[in-house]
């Protein structure tokens, strides 16, 4: 190791030393930092951007050109998430911060707006928001939610959880503000769950964050729901569900949010259902925090300790996830998980005022047991399980799930159920046999070191692919037939980490494909989806101490969904023209730089980020199947008719274009 290099690793142990008592998770954090000791404590981050964003947020704010102009004018800087139109009384309403007309015609009401929550959290661990929810009287069978949000000052980005009692019914994280403050407005369907808003509820908000000295960013929040009817023409078939169950720690009873932390508890409910469901779909929702939050970029199990050394110890279990579900401890379905960057997340430049993909909304993924329905409707209590697995690895050639990872997870789930009208009847049937071999998986590791005999570099590449499936005759009261749901999945990443630690590239890949039939009872339902991500980033200290970071960001999303969904698949607000469409694909990718100074003497700071995102959001014909389309994920088919289009930019803080197109035709720019 040249002297060079040897007093940048003993600066770098030094640094470490003196701030291992100040290390943060990003971007939902506990202050003292500690390792868990409860369910509510998160650990310190080992990763690699966990603990340079922990630095970052410890100095001084950069100032870039609209956080000057923010500051001189008075006004925010409006932060949004790149997401195509939500349905309102009004029409369809964009959500890009920019454009704020409605570009379509009244729905035919004005619809009814509440105020759920006005609230300043500040230091909020351990004390959510608890409300009392009534249901208005007033005829509707759509809400849309409205979270606005002021922030100003020094503040980590921070995860939101809405619940209804023991119900999760949305999470979200915050954006990292500026000195002279952002504001951002994000508008959710929470028409899934208008059972729930029929009935009175507990409504508690959970946004957990510190103010002190040093974060003085206080989150000043209004949360309203809109009320009203939606259009004569609806895209939906079965509609909303009729009940829906919490798989959760259930502890909304005494006003605490009701998420599991994994791995350290058992996210395990023992629930009984009615016996007239018809269909049943299980949803999922986690989030990874403390050295779980960039599991995309873990190394791994028995690489952990290559950069002890230099760096230190790199959290594990791979850069792999499979979230299952079970039932009775069989396996019904897996989740491979969206990698959300939340708005800290590898180099905070990157993240204002464009998020990143899912940043304010964590989408949910469905798993459709109607073919359990046979067993789960005999009258007696089930077991449902939500387990997240890692890779183990044997440093060469082979590699299998583990049985736990590192912490923390969150999570919760929900059974949705629609019922037969006769709540006497009893839906029966046989259980089928299910095909739920481990996963294949392919694995290689090597490891070279520098003339001193130290680890330099580690090279690995890793493949994984999973079918499962199962079929069931079930018999409701009105209806019968052969039910089956089958997933497919392929996972890739050939990853690396260099210059003794604190080089690291990930170019990683997931796709798959689910589908529930059963032509008998009337469901069809398919779901195809790709997440590419290709992250390079570096960190250096010169020798005078001074900290560069510096990181390239490229992440897609193409999701395409058919037949009954239970949550919206974006067609909503064009209901009123496109009620023939049977589906959507949403194409999204989004390109980012970024880099970050510090100064060893904290006199200076200063970062530079640009970010694109193109989006897309088109109607598809068809309840299934790909032959009504052209190229796959290409929205060029014609079947395909095109509903959204936004080409966004930005840099430092300042949308430099905003192109966006409703129905083809344009309706502004910037």
């Amino acid at each position: 190791m040249s002297g060079g290099a040897c007093a940048l690793v003993a600066k770098w142990v030094l640094l470490m030393t003196l701030l291992i008592g100040l290390s943060w998770t990003h971007p939902d954090v506990k202050y003292p930092p500690q390792k868990v000791v409860d369910k509510r404590v998160k650990v310190i981050p080992r990763g690699p951007f966990g603990r340079f964003n922990n630095l970052i947020a410890r100095q001084t704010d950069p100032t870039p050109t609209s956080s000057a102009i923010s500051a001189a004018t008075g006004a925010p800087l409006e932060c949004f998430q790149v997401a195509g139109p939500v349905l309102m009384p009004q029409g369809p309403a964009f959500r890009d911060g920019v454009h704020k007309a409605s570009p379509a015609p009244n729905v035919g009401e004005d619809g009814l707006v509440v105020v759920l929550m006005e609230h300043s959290f500040a230091n909020s661990y351990g004390a959510p928001f608890i409300g009392n929810y009534t249901p208005p009287d007033y005829d509707f069978d759509r809400v849309v939610i409205n979270f606005t949000v002021l922030v100003k000052g020094r503040q980590y980005d921070r995860t939101g959880v809405m619940y209804f009692g023991d119900t999760e019914v949305w999470r979200t994280s915050t954006a990292e503000p500026t000195a002279s403050g952002i504001r951002w407005v994000w508008l959710k369907d929470m028409t899934p769950f208008v059972s729930l808003w029929k009935a009175p509820q507990t409504l508690i908000f959970d946004l957990e964050s510190i103010v002190d000295d040093t974060y003085t960013g206080i989150l000043n929040t209004t949360l309203t729901a809109t009320f009203f009817k939606g259009p004569a023409i609806s895209v939906e078939k079965r509609g909303p569900a009729d009940l829906i169950i919490p798989i959760s720690e259930r502890t909304g009873s005494t006003g605490e949010p009701s998420q599991f932390t994994y791995p350290e508890q058992n996210a395990t409910n023992i629930v009984s259902i009615p016996q007239n469901v018809n269909r049943a779909v299980f949803t999922v929702d986690v989030k990874g925090q403390g050295d779980e939050e960039f599991w995309w970029s873990n190394v791994p199990q028995s690489a952990i300790n290559t950069f002890e050394a230099d760096y230190g110890t790199y959290p594990g279990y791979s850069p792999f996830r499979e979230v299952q579900v079970l039932i009775d401890g069989r396996l019904a379905g897996v989740s491979w998980p969206f990698p959300v960057i939340y708005t800290g997340g590898v180099v905070p430049q990157l993240h204002r005022p464009i998020v990143g993909i899912e940043a304010f909304d964590i989408r949910e993924h469905e798993i459709d047991i109607t073919p359990w329905l046979p067993l789960l409707c005999d009258g007696n209590a089930h077991t449902f399980t939500i387990q997240v697995l890692g890779l183990d690895d044997d440093g060469v050639s082979s590699a299998h799930l583990s049985t736990t990872t590192d912490s923390s997870w969150y999570i919760t789930g929900k059974i949705f159920l629609w019922l037969d009208a006769d709540t006497a009847s009893i839906t029966t049937g046989e259980l089928g046999a299910q095909l739920t071999a481990d996963p294949t998986i392919a694995f290689s590791q090597r490891i070279t070191q520098n003339a001193t005999g130290g680890n330099d570099t580690l090279d690995y590449t890793l493949a994984v692919t999973r079918t499962l499936s199962i079929s069931s005759y079930v018999r409701t009261q009105n209806t019968e037939g052969t039910v089956t749901w089958a997933q497919s999945l392929s996972y890739s990443n050939n990853g690396g980490v260099y210059a003794g630690g604190f080089d690291n590239v990930n170019t990683f890949g997931i796709a798959g494909a689910d589908t529930a039939t059963g032509a008998g009872l009337g469901i069809e339902y398919s779901a195809s989806y790709s997440y590419p991500l290709y992250c390079s980033s570096s960190a250096a200290y010169s020798d005078a101490g001074d900290l560069a970071l510096r990181a390239d960001l490229n992440q897609s999303l193409v999701l395409e969904v058919r037949g009954d969904s239970v949550f919206p698949a974006g067609l909503e607000a064009f209901a009123a023209g496109g009620s023939g469409f049977g589906g959507s694909v949403l194409s999204t990718s989004r390109n980012g730089t970024a880099t970050y100074m510090r100064l060893a003497d904290n006199s200076h700071t200063s970062g530079v980020g640009r970010t694109r995102q193109i989006f897309s959001l088109e109607g598809v014909t068809g309840a299934g199947g790909d032959g009504d389309r052209g190229t796959e994920g290409s929205g060029s088919g014609s079947g395909s008719t095109p509903l959204y289009y936004q080409d966004v930019s930005a840099f430092n803080d300042t949308v430099t274009d905003n192109h966006v197109e409703f129905l083809g035709v344009a309706v502004g720019g910037t």
